[in-house]
């Protein structure tokens, strides 16, 4: 009777004290009136540290661009994704962004034990998982995905301005500035434009 009670009382410790592999999420690209919103996640290997993981915005592009390229090479593993425009205006922003952190954590090639999310919405997964507010500042995991997420949708602005350089995306990264509504407003929406936020709506009807 000892040795059962003994064994349970193991499997119990096992099943909350074994460390597993941690993945952080975040995205970028939820405010901006055009183009997908973009996800990452990201297991961090703890035997191989990357120095200076921050939130993607307190850093300068530069250091964006050093650290994107350091977090591919030395992580575990990472996986990027995005929604679509299309997925943006059928859905909603907030669902088009959790569709986006759900296929990126479903596209890392480990699985994690544990999901640890920016913010204080969940997408659906079938991992044990966490918002944390703020999380980019506070779980290098999470500053690694933000640096992912930031950086390729700031490349494809870039792309997208070689398209269509009267909007000026590389400028502002679709964000509404003054330059982006004005240009909205003499040229039209192209069709990298978010049809169901109010300044391209107010355009389009």
């Amino acid at each position: 009777m000892r040795s059962k009670k003994f064994l349970h009382a193991e499997q119990v410790a096992l099943s909350w004290d074994t460390p597993g592999l941690v993945a952080g999420v975040d995205e970028a690209g939820r405010g901006p009136l055009a183009g997908p919103v973009v996800a990452a996640a990201v297991i961090l290997d703890a035997r191989n540290p990357i120095q200076g993981l921050a939130d993607s915005k307190v850093l300068t592009a530069r250091r964006r661009e050093q650290l994107f390229d350091e977090i591919r090479a030395k992580a575990l593993c990472c996986s990027i994704a995005q929604a679509s425009v299309e997925e943006i205006d059928q859905i909603n922003i907030l669902q088009a962004t959790l569709l986006a952190m759900r296929r990126a954590v479903e596209g890392l090639r480990l699985k994690p034990a544990l999901v640890l999310v920016d913010g204080n919405r969940l997408p659906v997964l079938d991992i044990l998982a966490e918002a944390i507010v703020k999380g980019d500042s506070k779980v290098p995991a999470i500053s690694a995905a933000s640096i992912l997420a930031k950086v390729t949708r700031d490349r494809w602005c870039a792309e997208l301005d070689a398209q269509y350089p009267q909007y000026g995306f590389a400028g502002h990264k679709g964000y509404g500035t003054a330059e982006h509504l004005q240009a909205l407003q003499t040229h039209g929406a192209c069709p990298q434009h978010r049809k169901t936020f109010s300044p391209v709506a107010r355009v389009l009807a």
